[in-house]
């Protein structure tokens, strides 16, 4: 392909993705492809990670219209033939760690990338949400996407509501792992917590141990951090929070307020808008 192509972006990995026109049929990680469609851009196909099965994770697609995208399922499930079997012209993948196709077997990735354009965002914890966000909105332009009217004032007025939130309400994170254990969120290293952290609310961290992300703890543990607000994860491998029967979470469970929480957040500002709308309804319920 020449320099005279008539698309080209440069992604998170500082390579190059290059095409003779611009890309229509887009194959996407479940994230980008929810994402993407905040912006018009209705993807032929998503695809889901190890955590996902044979059905898409309804906490990740977001309003996706899975009715008309393909979902080619996740894990071992994936590979070249099934990515390529709705003959994508780009594929739009995230990573987490050092450009690494997150979802993907290298080698199946390495035999993708020769095949079809790859663009890779990096989604990880060195990034801000802004960033991320901004990454996302520059592809979906480049494909001929817009943002949504009104998005970034619904996104703005969410924010304010945050920092006009009255006292200083506890917030936990976390994904329950079962009856006897969850796993707490380390705030700092995820973006979309962060940023609650910068607009003022107070993110309470998890005992200082092993896990960089998580830290492992039983329900006791999780309590004693006296959350007045559960941001709890609902994609479907974390059970429900409202199954968890655990005596000692009991006291957390009458007295939180929980707010739903996918820890694969969509990027685009009306997305962000509703999270942040979700978490200042609980914080201004439990503050005031």
């Amino acid at each position: 392909m020449t320099e005279q192509s008539a698309w080209s972006f440069a992604d998170d990995r500082g390579r190059l993705a290059v095409a003779g026109r611009r890309p229509a049929r887009v194959l996407a990680y479940v994230q980008a492809g929810a994402t993407l469609w905040d912006y018009g851009i209705r993807p032929e196909g998503i695809f889901g990670s190890g955590h996902d099965g044979a059905e898409p994770d309804r906490a990740k697609t977001g309003t996706l219209p899975l009715d008309s995208v393909d979902y080619r399922g996740a894990g071992d499930d994936l590979d070249v033939d099934t990515l390529l079997r709705g003959r994508p012209d780009l594929v739009v993948a995230v990573s987490y760690d050092h450009g690494q196709l997150y979802g993907l077997d290298p080698d199946t990735a390495k035999h993708l990338e020769g095949s079809v354009p790859v663009v890779v965002i990096d989604v990880g914890q060195a990034r801000t949400l802004d960033r991320v966000a901004e990454r996302f909105a520059e592809l979906a332009r480049s494909l001929g996407g817009a943002p949504v009217a009104g998005a970034a004032e619904e996104l703005d007025a969410a924010r304010e509501r945050l920092r006009a939130a009255p006292g200083e309400p506890r917030v936990l994170a976390l994904s329950p792992a079962g009856q006897a254990e969850a796993y707490a969120a380390r705030p700092q290293m995820w973006p979309e917590l962060r940023v609650l952290a910068e607009l003022g609310i107070t993110m309470v961290s998890p005992p200082a141990g092993a896990g960089v992300n998580w830290a492992t703890v039983d329900w006791r543990t999780a309590a004693a951090l006296e959350p007045d607000v559960v941001l709890t994860d609902v994609r479907s491998h974390a059970i429900p929070l409202d199954e968890v029967a655990a005596p000692a979470w009991e006291p957390a469970r009458r007295h939180a307020r929980t707010v739903p929480w996918n820890p694969e957040p969509l990027c685009s500002p009306q997305a962000h808008a509703r999270f942040l709308a979700l978490v200042a309804d609980a914080v201004e319920g439990a503050g005031g």
